[in-house]
């Protein structure tokens, strides 16, 4: 199941190699920012999609597309917010019907995760 979010790019991380065969990349949106509780919310881009985060300067709106990973490691649970596509968003258009690919053609592979059980997240 995947879903899609608008908001303010306000923080991106560098690259950081997890493991000889793992990378990702954390970034943060804000959103209901003119609200009195904005909400701060950190999104992980992992293998090659890492450098879809190049070209999104902070300040400006984008658009993530996501899926929901939980694990559980040593009876700890874990969820993380997987974003697997990113698109910039005009502000004052957002309209979600616009030259935007039928669902799921962009939605990856069900095999995404595969050999990376061992993980802590």
């Amino acid at each position: 199941m995947s879903f899609e979010i608008s908001g303010k790019l306000h923080k991106k991380y560098d690259t950081e190699q997890k493991t000889s065969s793992f990378q990702a990349r954390e970034f943060v949106i804000i959103i209901d920012e003119t609200s009195n509780y904005p909400q701060f919310i950190k999104f992980q881009l992992t293998q090659d999609r890492c450098g879809q985060l190049d070209p999104f300067e902070e300040g400006k709106q984008i658009k993530v597309h996501f899926d929901l990973r939980g694990r559980e490691w040593q009876g700890k649970y874990f969820t993380n917010l997987n974003a697997w596509r990113l698109e910039s968003v005009e502000a004052g258009s957002e309209d979600p019907g616009s030259q935007e690919p039928p669902f799921g053609i962009d939605e990856p592979d069900s095999g995404q995760d595969e050999g990376f059980e061992d993980l802590p997240f």
